[in-house]
């Protein structure tokens, strides 16, 4: 069997992709689950996260948010039995890379698969609904009447975190980063033929000549967006910040601007650096700043039961077609793996890359 890894030789450099022989599986725990891997998605590795909690080694697995087939369960598991058909993301610390025809994973990382979600679809929007669960229900508590701004909507975790705000009866905004995205958004559409779009008001600002924070506010009638939900901020002036995330993103100071009292400003921005009158403008409107970093519910287990829970809603929503739109690209064989990871760990790839077995 072939397994797909990471490689970085020396810190900064950019990691190289292999696929090697793997030796035999190792010996299973009472609580393992066999899995047959019909899909896995491929996400990209945050090298900088696995360094900073100690679990950098020399070939890292590749391959996380897997679904396959139950083959054997351990004597201790209780929650499946063999040919279920599951879905789940390996934790950091896995030895077992996704893209590979058989793993091993403990039965607290899995949930069952709907009949009805196809083995792409699940792999590929696990991790996706995750992050959106984890900013909009955990993080802003998105609510009936409010309304989310989603930054760069028509990307894999934009369109669904504007289906799930607008499940939840909020009003969203988005902004897209081509006229193609622009297109692509308004045509959106709830489950259920409802002609009425997700997506309220599309802000295209591919061309750079909107101001997002003044588009905002005309739509709230003045009063800012409850929530935002960044792609990434432009943290300092023009000439310091390369020209294209210039262009596409916002000033910090556009997103504080355009926040409503009250607000949740959600970031996936790491470094973000807020300055006194930053602080000071959130402090007036008692607004909250929070970091989306999906890999808490994985770092600790006092939790467990939430993130099955938000695993097994996902699934439940796949199903009933309420996340309808997921962006994935088509299938790709395995032989191909090497390629589409190196793709998707330079950030090229526009849509989620799904290995199929």
């Amino acid at each position: 069997m072939k397994a797909l890894y990471g490689q970085q030789n020396s810190p900064g450099e950019e990691m190289t992709f292999v696929l090697q022989e793997r030796e035999n599986l190792p010996a299973s725990s009472d609580h393992d689950v066999k899995v047959q891997v019909r899909a896995c998605a491929l996400s990209r590795v945050d090298t900088k996260l696995l360094s900073e909690i100690k679990l950098k080694k020399e070939l890292v697995p590749v391959g996380r948010e897997i679904s396959g087939v139950v083959l054997e369960v351990g004597s201790k598991v209780t929650f499946f039995q063999p040919d279920d058909e599951v879905v789940g993301i390996l934790p950091l610390d896995s030895e077992e890379s996704g893209v590979c025809e058989v793993i091993l994973v403990h039965e607290h990382y899995l949930v069952h698969k709907p009949e009805k979600v196809c083995w792409a679809e699940a792999a590929g929007t696990v991790r996706d609904g995750l992050r959106a669960y984890t900013a909009l229900h955990y993080l802003a508590q998105v609510s009936p009447g409010t309304s989310v701004l989603v930054l760069d909507g028509a990307s894999p975790f934009g369109t669904i975190a504007i289906q799930l705000a607008q499940h939840r009866g909020a009003k969203v905004i988005s902004t897209a980063h081509s006229l193609e995205d622009k297109q692509y958004l308004e045509r959106l559409r709830p489950a259920g033929g409802v002609r009425q779009p997700l997506v309220a008001r599309v802000i295209d600002v591919s061309h750079g000549k909107i101001d997002v924070a003044e588009s905002c506010l005309e739509e709230t009638g003045g009063l800012g967006v409850d929530i935002v939900l960044d792609a990434g901020v432009r943290l300092y002036n023009a000439e310091d910040e390369p020209a294209s995330k210039c262009q596409l993103l916002p000033h910090k100071h556009d997103i504080i601007t355009l926040l409503g009292v009250g607000g949740h400003w959600i970031t996936t921005e790491r470094n973000l650096q807020l300055d006194p009158p930053d602080s000071h403008s959130l402090f007036l409107k008692g607004a909250t700043v929070s970091f989306l970093n999906d890999e808490i519910w994985n770092l600790s287990n006092v939790q467990q039961g939430k993130y099955l829970t938000i695993l097994e809603d996902i699934m439940e929503k796949l199903s009933n077609r309420i996340f309808s739109r997921p962006q994935l690209d088509e299938p790709i064989p395995l032989y191909e793996a090497k390629v589409s990871m190196e793709i998707v760990q330079k950030n090229q790839a526009r849509k989620r890359q799904v290995i199929q077995f």
